[in-house]
């Protein structure tokens, strides 16, 4: 790996779907987002309350200064409903033996610390927000892969990672921590490069039937 990357401020902009910088301000409104219903969080380490969401979104902010993660607020018509994030993003050290050494960009990236609103799943909200995250990685930074992952045990989030054309790579067992205060065990999928033209086709076939 090389030295920090600063990514430079992005929002990302669809048909219904925007993804914007994640601010301070943006506490309460996702607070009221995860308070809709929580019966789909089991797996996921969602915040519960002002005061956890405050304490998620100063995290995340302070993992965006160290360039460990870029977080995002999903706005899902005109309304915040969630967050998502590029993290694991650097250049690949290629040692002065490749052509394709970058510095600007990253070579590859994972898609993660996503959570959406009682409301917003099982809508098409997730599968722009991921077109977009994708878009962005493959055509303009030309990432090599994409990354995707989640508990081994969350069969929800699993059939929606596989639904974008997704491909399984095995289990990392013992993994992190488990949002359920168990060692937790990750399902981890992929993209590549070579895949992106035809997992688009699947996307933009996916949202237009939406």
């Amino acid at each position: 790996m090389s030295d920090m990357l600063v990514l430079p401020e992005l929002e990302l902009r669809g048909p219904e779907v925007h993804l914007r910088p994640l601010q301070a301000a943006d506490v309460a409104a996702l607070a009221a987002a995860s308070g809709e219903s929580r019966e789909h969080y089991r797996w996921n380490p969602v915040p519960d309350g002002l005061d956890a969401t405050r304490a998620a979104v100063a995290r995340a902010l302070a993992n965006k200064a160290q360039g460990k993660r870029y977080p995002f607020v999903v706005i899902w018509r005109e309304r915040i409903v969630g967050t998502t994030s590029y993290s694991d993003y650097q250049p690949w050290d290629w040692q002065g033996r490749g052509a394709l050494q970058r510095h600007d960009r990253p070579d590859s990236v994972e898609i993660g610390y996503t959570w959406l609103a009682a409301s917003a799943q099982r809508t098409a909200c997730n599968t722009q927000a991921k077109y977009l995250l994708l878009r962005h990685a493959f055509e303009t930074w030309q990432v090599h892969s994409v990354c995707l992952r989640t508990d081994e045990r969350n069969q929800r989030s699993r059939r929606a990672i596989e639904r974008l054309g997704c491909t399984f790579e095995g289990i990392k067992r013992a993994h992190t921590a488990g949002a359920d205060g168990t060692v937790r065990s990750s399902a981890f999928f992929s993209i590549i490069a070579a895949e992106w033209p035809s997992v688009r086709e699947r996307l933009e076939a996916m949202m237009q039937r939406s």
